[in-house]
């Protein structure tokens, strides 16, 4: 998904107590949060004009999405709705999340998720994954088709495309728990306690994806998933929503692919996307659809309330390298004590210890360094 970072002019109207905070163009430091008003932050870092910009799940788009841009990842232009869907040949009718943006062959990509308005079983999430193209990263963008991309028999959400050094494009994204609930410990539990009847989950899957983005080659291969023991090293972090007694779901959902070296990661965020528990991890594979192996050390960012912070709900990220390919920064979204509910976009500094595992460097509400992007 996709640096500089900001603390800018441009959304004052939007978040008028974040005036103090604010660095003057040119000073060394930033703060997070930014004043983007997004969910599932996505940046493309377009080589073409020099430019980033940054998408996301809201931001003041109505059915369709808005994009930000920016020279130095500090101060951010909004370039208002580059997609608009819920209109006569639009597949997709409402809940328009999660774009992310691809410079491919000239064109630029969308790839997003929605609910299909093709619905003759009426069900309540009937997300499925579309794409759009247009010829600039500001739009307009035009759907490639006037129905998703595949249709697995289940909603589908979060799409990542990653595309491999050998040429091939493969595509990730999340089944949603509508209508899998799935026995487990943690299950039995929740159900012991007269919590929750049963636990529904969420699945990532990677497949093959068609050059021209026009359907998905061979069957989709599940690679992460909720712990089914409640002693897994992965289950405490991962359980938190039904744990907490706040949600009968447990969550794998927003993964985002990157290779390293000879290694594919793959992160994700788990438990409740409107609580206060949503955090991140990641595995690892030698292949890019799998079997991947989740970390040791994860999660990798969480929140810090419980250490006298003030960021909770952190989650759905992408990776942004910069230029030289020697900085990495995690773009996710968070929510701070003066933001409340809306979700708020933070980028961090990610990196490799000395042991080779990832680490992310957050979240962080106090003046950090301005990236060098060279």
């Amino acid at each position: 998904m996709k640096f500089r970072i900001s603390v800018f002019l441009i959304a004052i109207c939007l978040f008028p107590a974040y005036l103090s905070a604010q660095f003057p163009v040119g000073q060394d430091t930033y703060k997070n949060p930014l004043p983007v008003s997004f969910g599932d932050p996505y940046i493309l870092s377009d080589k073409a004009s020099d430019t980033y910009y940054m998408y996301g799940t809201g931001g003041g788009a109505k059915d369709g999405f808005s994009t930000y841009s920016s020279k130095d990842l500090i101060n951010w232009k909004n370039e208002g709705q580059v997609y608009f869907g819920n209109k006569p040949g639009a597949w997709g009718v409402k809940d328009f999340w999660a774009p992310e943006v691809y410079a491919y062959k000239g064109k630029y990509y969308m790839f997003y998720s929605a609910h299909w308005g093709f619905n003759p079983t009426n069900e309540l999430e009937n997300f499925k994954i579309g794409v759009a193209v247009a010829d600039q990263p500001t739009g307009p963008f035009t759907d490639l088709s006037d129905k998703p991309i595949f249709d697995p028999g289940y909603p589908v959400i979060d799409a990542n495309v990653y595309f491999d050094p050998n040429g091939k494009l493969y595509l990730y994204y999340s089944r949603c728990c509508y209508k899998n609930p799935v026995k487990s410990e943690v299950a039995d539990w929740a159900r012991g306690k007269g919590w929750f009847n049963e636990i529904e989950e969420s699945w990532v899957y990677g497949v093959e994806l068609k050059p021209d983005f026009s359907g998905v080659i061979g069957e989709p291969v599940l690679l992460l998933r909720p712990p089914l023991k409640m002693n897994d090293p992965q289950s405490e972090w991962e359980s938190r929503s039904v744990t907490s007694k706040e949600v009968n779901r447990r969550w794998t959902e927003g993964s985002f692919a990157f290779k390293k070296g000879n290694t594919y990661y793959l992160m994700y965020s788990a438990n409740y996307f409107g609580g206060a528990n949503y955090a991140i991890g990641y595995a690892t594979s030698k292949s890019p659809l799998g079997p991947f192996k989740k970390a040791d050390n994860n999660p990798v960012l969480q929140k810090n309330t419980s250490q006298g912070g003030v960021v909770s709900g952190t989650g759905h990220n992408s990776v942004l390298f910069s230029p030289d390919g020697k900085q990495m920064f995690c773009v996710y979204h968070g929510r701070t004590l003066a933001t409340g509910g809306d979700r708020v976009v933070f980028i961090d500094r990610m990196r490799f210890n000395k042991e080779g595992k990832l680490v992310v460097m957050g979240p962080t509400t106090t003046p950090q360094p301005r990236p060098v992007l060279k």
